[in-house]
């Protein structure tokens, strides 16, 4: 069975405290060598919209969320117990149509405006600057690493949302834009 770790894995790793850290690393660890052992705890998660993901219990508060198919086992986050299902609930594993490359991509929700008119006696007209990557086609942006729900995001962001939304793409999307 292939073993990997994610670098959300490891960024979600730094965070926490070093007693935490430890145990964490000890249950990897046990994971690496034998992930059929009986004596992990496995939990398959209903509410994720990725169904290869599944909670392994550290402590009674810990748990590392593993996506397990077949041949393939990676740790993808650790964090105290509700935070990890609520980051699993809003991601999935998914391989880039473009790159090749195995993404945990941010899932995207819908959210419409409803504009209200609102009457301004007197405006100030600013010169608009055109998004950095409004220009950019499709096939540019895929081969970037972004992921095929987040082109008209990038598309759309300008300077100053640019950052902000690099923090929801898979990181070699985020380097390169």
């Amino acid at each position: 069975m292939n073993f990997r770790i994610a670098d959300t894995f490891t960024d979600s790793l730094a965070k926490l405290t070093g007693e935490e850290q430890k145990a964490i690393k000890t249950t990897a660890f046990d994971l690496q060598l034998n992930s059929e052992n009986p004596g992990l705890s496995f939990h398959k998660l209903d509410r994720a919209k990725d169904k290869n993901f599944w909670s392994v219990r550290v402590s009674t508060d810990i748990r590392i969320i593993v996506h397990k198919t077949q041949s393939s086992l990676l740790l993808c986050y650790v964090d105290h117990h509700d935070n990890t299902y609520h980051w699993a609930e809003r991601r999935k594993l998914e391989t880039h149509p473009r790159t090749g490359a195995a993404q945990i991509v941010e899932i995207r929700e819908r959210v419409e405006e409803i504009i209200v008119s609102k009457y301004i006696e007197s405006t100030i007209v600013k010169p608009v600057k055109p998004p950095p990557f409004a220009k950019y086609t499709d096939e540019q942006l895929l081969s970037y690493g972004v992921p095929e729900e987040w082109l008209a995001d990038v598309r759309a962001a300008d300077e100053d949302s640019i950052l902000e939304l690099a923090d929801h793409l898979p990181a070699e999307a985020a380097e390169a834009v």
